[in-house]
């Protein structure tokens, strides 16, 4: 077979089926398998970062629907919203399921996402007509709770104004 660096190169599948076959061989007893060792411990290093990355997007997209569901006086999409928050929710749980060690991460990624999130609800907000520009400040300024992201809470309806 080709070097590895090559392989890796050429043929990502290929070089995974390799060098899996590889690591295989070598769990059972030493081996003078050729392993990518470079190209193996990056990739599996981005398999964590993919892991991390997931459970940012699903943050993210919990708590744009959580705004949306505060602010939106909408009846419509609102089932919509809470149906993609639960399956949000759902997926991170199975997340962290697979990768325990993320648990410890969620706090910081909430803190991290909530700016992006903040920013796709005043956009669909303002789509609608449903931002008041007097109201802009205070919306930036909104935070959740580790709970009230991944736990059950929803908010209720907006209060309506006069």
């Amino acid at each position: 077979m080709s070097d590895t660096n090559t392989l890796y190169d050429e043929d990502f599948f290929a070089w995974t089926r390799h060098q899996a076959k590889a690591l295989r061989a070598a769990s059972r007893s030493l081996t003078n398998q050729p392993l990518d060792w470079k190209h193996l411990a990056e990739e599996i290093e981005d398999l964590g970062k993919s892991d991390r990355r997931e459970l940012g997007s699903q943050i993210r997209r919990i708590i744009h629907h959580l705004v949306k569901l505060q602010r939106s006086p909408a009846s419509d999409p609102r089932t919509d919203w809470e149906v993609s928050i639960r399956d949000a929710r759902a997926e991170v749980r199975a997340l962290l399921k697979d990768s325990p060690s993320l648990k410890r991460q969620v706090p910081r990624l909430i803190i991290e996402q909530t700016g992006d999130a903040l920013e796709l609800a005043i956009l669909d907000l303002r789509k609608f007509g449903e931002l008041d520009p007097a109201d802009l400040g205070t919306l930036r300024q909104t935070c959740y709770t580790v709970e009230q992201v991944l736990g059950d809470w929803l908010p209720g309806p907006p209060a309506r104004g006069d």
